[in-house]
């Protein structure tokens, strides 16, 4: 159970509305979820969250289905469950197949695995490493 109502479209505040018509509008789509409609609660956060993530999430160098995956990993990794649910869904409807899922999942605990055992070794950073470009 959310921790605050979920806002319908026909309570919302006119701020919310015109975000939930932005959010129908740009996924070509008549449903708007669970997450916009608690973030309506608090209307300029629900504006400043759907604008970050249409910049974030728009073409770029990434595809889509790349930027669903690293989502979604990111998503398994901190454990939040609306996230990887709602990001699976995209990244499968992007052509995410049940290997890459599997590959994505066996990476995830991998790198987290990993990330604990260098931190807990306080392994130092190879001279090499340290610049990326």
């Amino acid at each position: 159970m959310a921790m605050v109502p979920l806002i319908d479209e026909n309570a919302a505040s006119p701020t919310a509305r015109a975000v939930f018509d932005d959010i129908k509008a740009s996924r070509n789509t008549d449903y708007i979820n669970n997450f916009w409609k608690v973030l309506a609660n608090d209307p300029k956060t629900l504006r400043r969250t759907w604008e970050s993530l249409k910049e974030v999430m728009a073409p770029g160098a990434l595809d889509a289905r790349t930027k669903e995956l690293i989502y979604l990993a990111v998503s398994i990794s901190n454990g939040c469950a609306y996230c990887t649910a709602s990001h699976g869904v995209a990244a499968k409807r992007l052509g995410m197949t049940p290997e890459m899922f599997g590959e994505l999942i066996a990476v995830v605990a991998m790198a987290n695995e990993t990330n604990r055992l260098a931190d807990g070794y306080r392994v130092p950073v190879d001279e090499r490493f340290e610049t990326l470009f």
